[in-house]
């Protein structure tokens, strides 16, 4: 369930600058680091968009969806349609122009994804509630069909997903490699979290989702539909996890209908790291995923695979439940 603490907790703020600051002196150069906290801010808040969605899920609604890797992926290969077929916008020059068809393609992929989300919360998820071991077998039963489905409708081979004309490219800062594209990661991912802040904070949508997770019946008794309300919060998830997919994709510059599958492991271990349903944990676990694997990629090649892994052991040894464990989950 979610509590709000009167005493904010900033000791897990700090994990993030005391990580880049041990690698600092392990790097070569100040600009070569720059550019590796850059890339791995980028890259962190991309799986963040990917694991929000889930953490909104399991937070709110105490759901195990293994299947949420099903909607990036359909949001990544829906964009790879929009984007082919605006090729006069992704081609030119103009900035504005680029953006326009980007955000077509993002609002497309999130509203495929929302449809798929409600049909897959309606005939997959909605007869598990509250048994989580049926959930876990029945959501990956879900995404595997869903993978043979767009193996079906776009092939089974791997697609380019390149990026517009305007967002290749890099921003010189001395001899530091800035790239716009990442650059732009993290603004939408700093807008998706602030925008998922406000709304269960500040909203009387938000205050209704939380007065269900402590106390449902009263909250009916009231006059007002729960389950609709963890529907709408399911149908989000997944349209955060088609948004996730796009951006994910271009990050990748291509995509395969295995990518959500191949991420879901990167988004459990954010949301672990995170306490289990906390935004904001999963937000810090997500932008230290993505330093770490930088950081690792270029110091060690050889184990950044298993760095994420130690990462996440190291943070369980400190905390067991998470950066911001959600009370009596």
């Amino acid at each position: 369930m979610v509590s709000f603490k009167t005493n904010f907790d900033f000791k897990p703020l700090l994990l993030l600058p005391l990580l880049a600051l041990i690698a600092l002196p392990l790097i070569d150069s100040f600009d070569t680091w720059l550019t590796l906290s850059v890339a791995g801010l980028a890259m962190g808040m991309i799986i963040f968009i990917m694991a929000s969605g889930l953490t909104l899920v399991f937070g709110l609604m105490d759901v195990l969806n293994f299947g949420h890797g099903v909607f990036i992926a359909l949001g990544a290969f829906v964009a790879t349609t929009v984007l082919s077929s605006m090729l006069d916008w992704t081609q030119s020059s103009e900035l504005w122009r680029n953006l326009v068809a980007v955000g077509v393609a993002m609002a497309l992929a999130m509203l495929a994804a929302a449809i798929i989300g409600l049909a897959f919360e309606r005939l997959i998820v909605r007869p598990v509630y509250g048994q989580h071991l049926k959930q876990i077998l029945i959501t990956m039963g879900g995404m595997i069909i869903g993978e043979e489905l767009i193996k079906v409708i776009w092939g089974p081979l791997q697609i380019a997903l390149p990026l517009p004309e305007a967002m290749r490219g890099s921003l010189l800062w001395g001899d530091a490699s800035l790239e716009k594209y990442r650059l732009m990661a993290v603004v939408v991912g700093l807008f998706v979290f602030a925008f998922q802040a406000w709304t269960l904070s500040r909203t009387k949508v938000g205050l209704l989702i939380r007065a269900g997770v402590q106390d449902r019946e009263m909250v009916e008794a009231l006059g007002y539909k729960i389950r609709r309300l963890f529907v709408g919060v399911f149908v989000v998830g997944s349209a955060l996890a088609g948004l996730g997919g796009v951006m994910w994709g271009l990050y990748q510059q291509n995509v395969v209908p295995q990518m959500g599958a191949q991420v879901n492991v990167l988004i459990f271990i954010v949301i672990i790291m995170g306490g289990l349903g906390s935004t904001g944990g999963a937000l810090i676990g997500a932008l230290m995923v993505g330093l770490m694997a930088n950081y690792t990629g270029f110091l060690l090649p050889k184990l950044a695979l298993f760095s994420n892994i130690a990462l996440m052991a190291a943070i369980l040894l400190w905390r067991p439940q998470g950066v911001y464990p959600v009370a009596n989950r």
